[in-house]
């Protein structure tokens, strides 16, 4: 599971002095004899965003005070490489205790309970990554030494580290679907390459997490953002689904039989004779595709008595979200699904890779256009009918 949306390192600050902003104010102590300045930035995507700066004095102490008008994550830190990230509301009052010189290594926090989560999630994978990386080192020992037996049982130890950290991770956002904070889990890393939540079927959790959100936090940046990276990972998975179906195929012929919303058969084929026919790929998931759509109306309005057709093949999973968008935004043409999405074999037949994704037929069923969109299908429909 591939996450681009969301990078999750954050602190943060606030009470009442501009309109609509809230003072959150960060205290702490560090008892290290760097005399240094801590750093803090707002996490906007996966772009640190500068916010403030504070001085630790002589004796260790610091305080930082930022308006904020909606939780965030933030980090605070020395740079970008060594901070310690906070997930702040309006109004907090964080202190932060550091332990050692380093920050990561072991602190506290107070007056934000989400900034504990979130302590407690970031102190779980440290322990994590520290026992995998030993593991590594190891594992290329016997390697090197032809050991294949010892490598085999270290990596085994290694999966079930790894898998272990994951069992975690999914608790933690099952016990905190409407918090902030499991937006944090869902995007932990065990180093560059690997996600905590590294199976296809932990989108599921990205999905839970999203819909939660956007009953408790609407409007706010993070909920927008995690909806967004959802529509994009639901997107790649059905195109590799296609990939991955379409390696496996045989040769077929091009026509469709697939049940409408009534559980009728309708041929594709036996559109042909009278009628252009677009044969369009879509998914109710993608903001591109319900777009598409209201355009197709406007087409299908000026030219279905003409003699132009639409047979729409959705790829959803879920049947009755199929059903409910087509009934909520009234498409008036044929639409039916794929028998069995998870092996979609109108789209394999048709080489989809991308969704939406269309053909257009003429008459006698012959492929006169492919992924006509918006000005350009317009442009085709008119030279046809006009």
């Amino acid at each position: 599971m591939k996450r681009t949306g969301i990078v999750i390192t954050i602190l943060v600050l606030v009470t009442i002095s501009c309109v609509n902003k809230q003072e959150v104010i960060i205290t702490g102590i560090y008892p290290g004899d760097r005399s240094e300045y801590l750093y803090v930035n707002k996490l906007n995507l996966n772009v640190p965003v500068f916010i403030d700066s504070t001085k630790i004095n002589k004796q260790g102490n610091f305080k930082l005070k930022i308006d904020i008008d909606e939780p965030g994550f933030y980090t605070l830190g020395f740079s970008n490489v060594e901070f310690v990230t906070i997930l702040a509301e309006p109004g907090n009052r964080i202190n932060i205790e550091f332990k050692g010189q380093r920050l990561q290594n072991d602190y506290t926090v107070t007056g934000s309970e989400e900034s504990e989560k979130v302590r407690i999630l970031d102190n779980k994978l440290g322990r994590t990554i520290i026992a995998l990386d030993s593991l590594s080192n190891v594992y290329q020992e016997a390697i090197d030494e032809g050991n294949n037996d010892q490598a085999e049982a270290v990596a085994e130890e290694y999966t079930n580290i790894l898998n272990e950290q994951r069992k975690y991770n999914i608790g933690f956002i099952l016990d905190n679907l409407g918090n902030l904070s499991a937006i944090k889990a869902l995007y932990q890393k065990v180093n560059e390459n690997t996600f905590v939540l590294y199976r296809q079927r932990d989108l599921q959790y990205l999905k839970l997490v999203a819909d939660s959100l956007a009953k408790y936090y609407p409007g706010n940046y993070l909920t927008l953002t995690l909806q967004e990276n959802l529509e994009e990972e639901l997107n790649q998975m059905y195109v590799n689904e296609i990939t991955r179906a379409a390696e496996q195929s045989t040769p077929v012929t091009l026509d469709a039989n697939l049940k409408d919303m009534d559980g009728n058969r309708v041929k594709l084929s036996n559109l042909f004779g009278k009628n252009y026919v677009l044969l369009s790929f879509w998914s109710a998931e993608s903001k591109e595709c319900i777009a598409n759509n209201l355009f197709l109306k406007q087409m299908y309005q000026l030219y279905h008595r003409q003699g132009f057709e639409i047979y729409q093949v959705n790829i959803d999973s879920d049947e009755e979200l199929w059903k409910r968008s087509v009934r909520f935004d009234e498409l008036p043409w044929i639409s039916v699904r794929e028998d069995d999405p998870s092996s979609p074999v109108t789209a394999i037949k048709y080489n989809v890779s991308s969704i939406p994704a269309n053909y257009l037929f003429d008459k006698n069923g012959d492929i006169i256009g492919k992924n006509l969109f918006g000005r350009p299908l317009k442009i085709k429909l008119g030279q046809i009918f006009d």
